[in-house]
């Protein structure tokens, strides 16, 4: 018969508190062991102050340095927060090798312990942030530490027993409380790696200049999509984990997700069609419906589109793939810009155009290749009336702002030449017979 897990963490657990009670009873006894402890805290309070005068002293040397990129900067604030578990690492390391040939072996035991594991911690605490979600870090950073520290404790085995006892069975398939915890872990690491290939990869292809932009996005997804995917795998399988008797479960779940979950996927289908035939990329001018702006990121779900006065509009990729969408940009950056005005019949129609094609000719923005051109479109009540066509080629800087500038050298062209802008005039006569009493003629 063997032996209930229970019962053999339990006693290893007693095991422990009176190993403890037995340590904390000799400490208050004059030796070797009370020495080690004293000599911990006199380097904890030591560590504690070079932890705040090299603190300060790094900030201070950090000020005077400029050009640093986010990364070295955030390497500076992570070795700044744990500058004392550095120092306390790095001072009980050497009073450890110095006791070990000064003194007998046994008489550095503790000292050694926390050595290594402050050490082992600090490396740890470095090493996770490669893991570049916040939770999963903290989950991982906290596993690795607890691990460090009982099999430094030399408990890991009987915390191991006891926390595959705790496992749920649901037919031949059993999941246990250790085998959640190690998967969480070995697939945050597996993640991190993941994330250094996919970032290394897509940095490469965004720097592809044959590669359009819509597809260096198809392309960036699909890699981060397959490591991530093999990552989650091999985790899985590497802690032992059957999926196959997941297959049903999974099976159910995917068919009530696909009903829930149409818009969704919708978006997600929509967001593929838009990466694949280039209709919509990154940099795009396009108007759909009230909004006007350029595209700034593609996602998986939406459209970013930021507007002249800042906003930033995520459009679901279904809107853009249903909707009527004005792409400015789509085939060229070229875009032609009408405006109306009218003139007094008294002024010369062949002048009046000659003058408003020089004006916008003169405007920044207005292309001269393209040379602007200009139209009578109609006889009006109180003005002739025109129209004025120009070119762009850069919408990103906006239409409203070259219309009104276009308009104000018009302004100051007509000006200049005594054209007059009419505007509507009326005459208001008052009868005779209408007059108020009171009122003469």
């Amino acid at each position: 018969m063997s032996p209930d897990p229970f019962a053999t963490f339990m006693e290893s657990i007693q095991a422990l508190i009176t190993g403890g009670f037995g340590m904390g009873e000799s400490l208050l006894q004059p030796g070797w062991r009370q020495y080690q402890i004293l000599i911990l805290i006199a380097v904890a309070l030591i560590s504690w102050a070079l932890h705040h005068l090299s603190g300060n002293w790094i900030q201070a040397w950090v000020r005077r340095r400029d050009g640093w990129s986010k990364w070295q900067l955030r390497m500076i604030v992570q070795i700044k927060r744990r500058l004392g578990l550095i120092w306390f690492a790095a001072i009980t390391s050497m009073i450890y090798l110095v006791m070990q040939n000064i003194t007998w072996p046994s008489r550095s035991y503790l000292i050694g312990i926390f050595a290594t594991l402050v050490s082992v911690w600090v490396c740890i605490a470095f090493a996770t942030r490669l893991v570049r979600n916040r939770p999963m870090r903290r989950l991982v950073t906290w596993g690795l530490w607890i691990y460090a520290t009982l099999y430094f404790l030399n408990v890991v085995d009987s915390v191991s027993v006891f926390l595959d006892s705790l496992a749920l069975h649901v037919g031949d398939f059993r999941l246990s409380v250790l085998t959640v915890i190690t998967a969480l872990v070995v697939i945050g690491l597996l993640f991190a790696v993941a994330r250094i290939f996919s970032q290394t990869t897509a940095a490469t292809i965004r720097k592809n200049q044959d590669i359009s932009p819509s597809m260096q996005v198809l392309a960036v997804k699909g890699i981060q999509l397959t490591f991530y995917g093999i990552a989650f795998f091999m985790g899985v399988k590497a802690v032992g984990i059957d999926l196959t008797g997941l297959a049903v479960l999974s099976g159910a779940i995917g068919v009530g997700l696909g009903f829930g979950l149409q818009k969704v996927v919708s978006n997600l289908v929509s967001g593929i069609i838009i990466l694949i035939d280039k209709s919509i990329k990154p940099g795009d001018v396009i108007s759909l419906g009230d909004t006007f702006g350029w595209i700034q990121t593609l996602g998986a779900r939406y459209a970013s589109v930021v507007t002249r006065d800042g906003k930033e509009y995520l459009i679901p990729n279904e809107d853009l793939i249903t909707g009527q969408v004005v792409n400015w940009s789509h085939s060229n950056d070229f875009v032609r810009l009408d405006i109306y005005f009218g003139t007094a019949y008294g002024d010369d129609p062949h002048v009046v155009r000659k003058l408003a094609i020089e004006a916008a000719q003169g405007v920044d923005r207005v292309l001269s290749f393209k040379a602007p051109v200009c139209h009578i479109v109609g006889f009006g009540d109180s003005s002739v009336d025109y129209i004025l066509r120009f070119w762009i080629k850069d919408p990103t800087g906006g239409l409203t702002n070259i219309r009104g500038n276009v308009y104000l050298a018009l302004w100051d062209t007509f000006k200049e030449h005594d054209i007059s802008i009419p505007f509507p005039q009326r005459e208001v006569r008052m009868l005779e017979a209408d007059l108020p009493a009171g009122v003469e003629k």
